[in-house]
């Protein structure tokens, strides 16, 4: 057996600007992510993650219709992917919902890396 080989997480990314989408994309192919789907709107993420389960979720906090800290609640139950909550703005202007609602954790978008994804799913 391998210590060095490992199977690449499946990650969903959820986002209603699809530039960021793309940037998250490349940044995380690059890590060795594979990436099962994007997903602009939290009904279309919550369709694509039952429809093809990934092992993580990367969910902006501000989608149009339904916020993320509903949609990562929803994700979150006994089975489900981790969730890692993104957004423009600083996870102290959450409180404490970024707890509440099951996620791994927050990552501001000026701040998402490979390293700081990682730090959270891994």
């Amino acid at each position: 057996m391998c210590d060095d080989c490992r199977v690449a997480k499946r990650v969903l990314i959820v986002d209603d600007h699809q530039p960021f989408r793309a940037v998250a994309r490349d940044l995380l192919e690059r890590a060795g992510y594979v990436i099962a789907g994007e997903a602009a709107d939290a009904a279309e993420a919550l369709a694509a993650a039952a429809a093809d389960p990934p092992d993580v979720v990367l969910l902006d906090v501000q989608l149009p219709g339904r916020d993320g800290f509903s949609v990562a609640t929803a994700l979150t139950g006994v089975g489900g992917p981790a969730v890692v909550l993104i957004s423009s703005r600083e996870a102290e202007d959450y409180g404490r919902r970024v707890e509440a609602c099951g996620a791994r954790g927050f990552i501001q978008k000026s701040r998402l890396s490979a390293a700081t994804f990682a730090a959270l799913v891994d």
